[in-house]
């Protein structure tokens, strides 16, 4: 019998056009895949499992009638619990349920849905979305499935969404990223994550945390996978007879830098990632040595915190007001450098950022991509950041490469490469030019043609899915 959970999305799409199984049917299977797995991996905020076999027998319908309405029809989706979705509530990782008002789909959930996917729940996020590690006291902390003895930080701020890939529930998890928080949890997951450029996608009907970060996201479990759920859901790419295809390695430039991504990395880190650049190297791509200094400089001025965190607790104070006396301290501590900032500080923050960015641009002209270590650190055990002095530490050291991609205005995909040597996966982080995805995700394509998929490279997680 075939697990259709386990098949790449173009199947699964091809197989419920043709009528090969249904959506309920494949409801059904993510049903009791999250019954199985729930008590260990706690990936949801909210589950409504009645509500996702509604959601398919409305796909089947139109299904039954030739009524195409997009690739996703029938695909079960999770959605970070930031995300309004109606007939949901929103807490935002908050300990107190949002107005009815932040429900309301923007743009981004509004495709998927108009395609009759199936939601069948929202997914925990770090308290406002402020946060790398995914640890939300107010709620659970979900449960990285890499590690079936320790309780592993599965990486934030979208905590759940790489979760609920590895449980088996979904095939597509939404997530957002303000300095990492798509490509975060996707490599500690072992799954790939795209960040897209500032304003390629609406962050309409998603509660904000930095109005100069905040981009939209997906996870998926391959990079072909990605690619499907990109093309459906981005309008351009919808409105467009062009579809990305692989590369030849032979036609890639591969950005290969030796300074700031590296300094903070874990030895059998940097050694997983440096074989598979040598890897797509030997079979063909061209390497080109990119100096970036911009990254460190970008990098430093996102995490004193200024910028994030003054339009952060700017929205909590106009938006929801009360609910800045909520915050926990691991997310207080950062938002109210915000509250305790000046506008010229604010101001000033803002100005060597939008240099930095044409800065970066100017020196990523020559190659395609830039290639990286996503994270530069095992994902840590929860009880050992317990410790605020820990907990921020590990924060900051798990959050510093992906955040240069944010504050430096690029898009962005992580591609799980191997593992370290506690087992966890790690990712490889490709950067590109602000609204290139089309060449960034050819380029992720090839690479993972060469190198095979995450199953393929990482074998199965030790709990999750289908074992």
């Amino acid at each position: 019998m075939t697990d259709w959970m386990d098949r790449p999305l173009a199947d699964i799409a091809d197989a419920l056009q043709q009528g090969n199984v249904t959506a309920e049917e494949i409801a059904e299977t993510a049903i009791a895949r999250h019954d199985a797995w729930d008590d260990k991996l706690t990936a949801y905020k909210n589950w409504n499992p009645e509500g996702a076999l509604d959601q398919a027998k409305a796909a089947d319908h139109a299904l039954k009638t030739h009524n195409k309405l997009g690739a996703l029809m029938g695909i079960p989706i999770s959605v970070k619990d930031i995300y309004g979705v109606e007939g949901f509530p929103i807490f935002a990782g908050s300990p107190k349920q949002l107005p009815e008002k932040f429900e309301k789909e923007g743009p981004v959930v509004k495709a998927v849905r108009r395609q009759l996917c199936v939601i069948p729940g929202k997914t925990h996020t770090v308290e406002f979305a402020f946060g790398g590690l995914g640890i939300n006291p107010h709620w659970v902390t979900p449960r990285n499935p890499w590690d079936a003895e320790n309780h592993r930080a599965p990486g934030g701020s979208s905590s759940g969404a790489g979760v609920s890939l590895l449980e088996g529930s979904a095939k597509i998890a939404f997530g957002t990223d303000t300095g990492g928080s798509v490509r975060i949890p996707a490599s500690l997951t072992g799954n790939v994550g795209i960040k897209t450029s500032r304003g390629r996608w609406s962050t309409a009907g998603i509660v904000p945390l930095s109005t100069t970060f905040d981009t939209p996201g997906i996870l998926t479990r391959s990079v072909a996978d990605a690619v499907f759920g990109f093309e459906a859901i981005d309008a351009k790419s919808r409105h467009s007879s062009t579809k990305i295809r692989a590369r030849e390695l032979s036609e890639v430039r591969l950005g290969v830098t030796k300074d700031y991504f590296w300094d903070k990395c874990q030895d059998d880190i940097a050694s997983v990632v440096e074989g598979t650049i040598a890897e797509l190297i030997d079979g063909g791509a061209e390497s080109r040595d990119v100096s970036l200094p911009e990254a460190h400089e970008a990098v430093e001025v996102m995490a004193g915190g200024i910028i994030a965190a003054s339009e952060g607790y700017e929205f909590l104070t106009n938006e929801l007001p009360g609910w800045a006396e909520l915050l926990h301290p691991i997310v207080s501590g950062r938002m109210y450098t915000g509250r305790d900032s000046l506008a010229l500080d604010y101001m000033t923050a803002l100005r060597r950022v939008q240099q930095l960015w044409l800065r970066a641009e100017a020196q990523l002209a020559d190659v395609d991509v830039l290639a990286t270590p996503t994270i530069p650190i095992t994902p840590p055990i929860v009880s050992e950041v317990e410790d605020m002095e820990a907990y921020v530490a590990a924060n900051m050291l798990t959050l510093s490469n992906t955040m240069a991609g944010n504050s430096l205005n690029l898009c962005g995909v992580t591609i799980p490469v191997g593992l370290d040597n506690a087992g966890m996966p790690v990712g490889l982080q490709l950067l590109a030019k602000l609204h290139d995805e089309e060449t960034l995700l050819s380029v992720a394509l090839a690479v993972e043609a060469k190198i095979g998929t995450p199953k393929e490279r990482l074998g199965p997680s030790p709990l999750g899915g289908s074992n």
